[in-house]
Parts: C-alpha cells; sequence; structure tokens
C-alpha cells in the first residue's frame, strides 16, 4: 500500500499566490454581502410599495439570512467532500443570477421566494472562505488574510447598501436590486479567473458516518460552541440595528431620503479596516485578549446611538461597527484555527460558526421590527443591549479557555 503523497507547503508571507487569494475572497465577500443585504435601506419603500408592515419588510432581509444559514449546514459537509474553490464559484454566479430575477419579481411572495433561494445559494462561499485560508496559508499570514477577507464582507455591506440606496432615488428598488446583480456578476467573473485552487485539500472519507463523526466533533468541543454562540449574539444585534435604521432617518426629526439615509453605511469602511487591523492584533496578541475589547467597543456604540442629533448617530454606528467586525473577523479565524488544531472539519466548523452568525441575523432582524413598531428606538436599543451583555459575558468565558497547545496565549493560538 502505497503512502499519500506529502501536501504542497503552504503559501507564505511574499507569494503572489497570497495576494491572488486574499483580493479573490476580498472580492467574494463584497459580492456575497452586496446581495445579501441590498434590500436593507430599501425597507421602507418596500414597505410602501407592497403595503406590507415594516415588521413585515424585514423578512426580505431576515429569510435571505435563514435560507443562508441552512444552505451553510449543507455546503460545509460538501466542500469537506469536494473542495472548495468550485463551491465558490457555483455559489457567487447562482446568487448572481437569483439577484438580478429578484428585481423583476411581480409579487412580494415572489420577492420573498427570490431572495430566500438566493440566501441558499450565497452559503457556499461563508462556508469555505476561513477554511480555505487557513488550509492554503501559513498561519503567520492567515490572520491578516482572514481579517481582509472579513473586510471584503464590511465593504460589501457598504457597497450594497450605497448603491441599492442611490440606485433607489434613481430608478425604484428595482433599479437597485438589478445593479447590485450586476455588481455580483461582475465580482464572480474576477473570483473565477484569480482565485488559486486549493492545494492543501483533502477530501473526506464518503458516506453518512463520516459527516455524522465530523457533526459530532465541531458540536462537541466547549469552545466552538462559545464561538458558535457569541457569533449569534454579535450579528443579531448587528444587524437589528440597521435592519430599523432606514425607519428611525426617514422619520422625524431626520426625514432622510433612502439615498442620503444609506449614507450611513459608509461606517462600514470603519469595520473593513477594524477586521484587518484587529487580524494583525490577534496574530501579535491572541484571540482571547481581542475578541472580548472588540465586543466591549460594539456594546458601547450600541448604547450611544441613544443620543438624538445625527452627528451622534452616525458616531455610534461608526463605533458600534468598528467593534462588530473586529470580534467577528478574530473569532471566525479562531474558529478555523481551533478545529484545526483539534482534528477537527475546519469547513464544518465555519459552517456551523457563520449558521449560528446568520440565525442570529435572522432572528435578531425580525424582532427589530416587531420592536420599533412597538418601542420605538428605545426598546430596539434595550433589545441589543441585552444581547451585547450576554456576548461579553460569553468573551469572558472564552478568554480563560485553555489553548490545545498548552495554558499559554500563542500568538496565533486556538
Amino acid at each position: 500500500m502505497t503512502s499519500p503523497e506529502p501536501l504542497p507547503e503552504p503559501y507564505r508571507s511574499g507569494d503572489p499566490a497570497i495576494r491572488r487569494a486574499a483580493l479573490s475572497l476580498f472580492l467574494a465577500g463584497v459580492a456575497v454581502f452586496a446581495l445579501l443585504y441590498a434590500p436593507q435601506p430599501l425597507l421602507p419603500e418596500l414597505s410602501q410599495s407592497f403595503e406590507v408592515t415594516p415588521a413585515a419588510a424585514t423578512l426580505s432581509v431576515s429569510l435571505a439570512t435563514l435560507t443562508l444559514a441552512i444552505g451553510l449546514l449543507i455546503a460545509g459537509p460538501v466542500s469537506e467532500r469536494f473542495g472548495r474553490t468550485r463551491l465558490v464559484h457555483v455559489s457567487l454566479a447562482a446568487a448572481s443570477l437569483l439577484g438580478l430575477l429578484c428585481a423583476v419579481a411581480p409579487t412580494w411572495e415572489l420577492l420573498l421566494v427570490g431572495r430566500s433561494l438566493q440566501g441558499f445559494a450565497l452559503a457556499g462561499l461563508p462556508a469555505v472562505g476561513v477554511a480555505y485560508l487557513n488550509e492554503e496559508l501559513h498561519p503567520s499570514v492567515a490572520g491578516s488574510a482572514t481579517g481582509l477577507y472579513v473586510g471584503g464582507n464590511a465593504i460589501g455591506g457598504m457597497a450594497g447598501r450605497l448603491v441599492s440606496g442611490a440606485l433607489d432615488d434613481l430608478g425604484g428598488w428595482r433599479v437597485a436590486l438589478g445593479g447590485i446583480g450586476v455588481l455580483g456578476v461582475a465580482c464572480t467573473v474576477a473570483v473565477v479567473a484569480l482565485l488559486p485552487r486549493s492545494r492543501r485539500f483533502v477530501p473526506a472519507a464518503p458516506g453518512l458516518r463520516t459527516v455524522v463523526r465530523s457533526t459530532r466533533g465541531v458540536l462537541t468541543d466547549p469552545v466552538l460552541v462559545g464561538l458558535y454562540a457569541l457569533a449569534a449574539l454579535l450579528m443579531g444585534a448587528f444587524v437589528a440595528v440597521f435592519n430599523v435604521l432606514g425607519f428611525r432617518l426617514a422619520a422625524a426629526p431626520y426625514l432622510l431620503s433612502t439615498a442620503t439615509a444609506g449614507l450611513v453605511f459608509l461606517v462600514y469602511a470603519l469595520g473593513s479596516a477594524s477586521s484587518t487591523a484587529a487580524g494583525r492584533l490577534a496574530d501579535r496578541y491572541g484571540r482571547r485578549t481581542v475578541v472580548p475589547i472588540a465586543t466591549l467597543v460594539m456594546l458601547m456604540g450600541i448604547l450611544l446611538t441613544l443620543f438624538t442629533p445625527l452627528l451622534a448617530v452616525v458616531v455610534a454606528l461608526a463605533v458600534m461597527t468598528i467593534g462588530f467586525f473586529a470580534a467577528h473577523g478574530v473569532a471566525s479565524g479562531w474558529v478555523a484555527a481551533r478545529a484545526g488544531l483539534g482534528g477537527r472539519a475546519r469547513a464544518q466548523a465555519a459552517s456551523m460558526y457563520l449558521f449560528a452568525y446568520y440565525a442570529g441575523s435572522s432572528v435578531g432582524g425580525s424582532l427589530a421590527g416587531r420592536v420599533w413598531s412597538r418601542q420605538a428606538w428605545d426598546g430596539v436599543v434595550a433589545l441589543t443591549g441585552g444581547l451585547m451583555v450576554v456576548a461579553l459575558a460569553v468573551t469572558v468565558l472564552l478568554a480563560r479557555s485553555t489553548s490545545l497547545l498548552g495554558r499559554g496565549n500563542p500568538p496565533v493560538g486556538s
């Protein structure tokens, strides 16, 4: 019996493939988040156009994040068996096409169906992005590359909301969603051309038993479970704030148009920078140090939104966004590193993390619409602030966890 061929060495600092991989997944992240959250600034108009309540309008976002979460449970195991890059290509192409179809949906019900299918299609990239980087890149550069990938998520979230808001003022919500679909197609073409193929991927053995065993492995480690809980809480609070922000800014005393209100999403650029910087800090000081601090920053930002002046609201959103993307960027890399060191399936662990992440988004976003209708902004802050207090408690427990490598806190520790 011949022994398997040794895997190629991971890409190290200075290798051009690192830039191609990081840029490709940055662009993929831009596409995913632009497509996923394009309807968010359009919620007030969708509510009026289809004559639905604000809570019902949020379903155009919440259903997509819910089906994305479900898709992750399938995409993770599939990628462990069949590979990473092909799934990324198919996922982006299908989601971009569905984005174009959503722009011509004739009824509210068909729009929700299209958004649900789009969310499911988008699951391919989040399921494998971080796992791919941790497989192909040396640990000394994986943290920074992961931060850049999450930064692409932030830029995509910002671009999707800004572009859709501007296009909405020019031609309505159909033009807005169609424009984001075209952006998704452009990013898909770039990713297919640039993303280096997987070199270090080792397919899992076929069969249901393998899937069950790998699933058990990623659900029995208390640190991984804690990171899943953290993802749900962070994303639930973050999306809750932004889902109802458009309604707040469209009402008195602001009375802002969709495009003008959409400018507040420029704070996402700070999120892109903070995730990259937090990745570098985690490489140097350890994930268990960075994540609690970032979570506390996010909580402070949410509380600051209680001030009324528009400038104060924008500053508060900036603080919240910096904290959110810093915490999420480091925590997502922590999941892949912890799974790899423990011999668990990286992509499946990442999928479970993101399942919790998007499930939290779906639940938090929907709850926020109901709370806004009944208790206005004070109720939204109470909801999201409570989620963040729990998240902070989880980070404290994670900070006390011991690495699989020992009790120290190594720069790339698990």
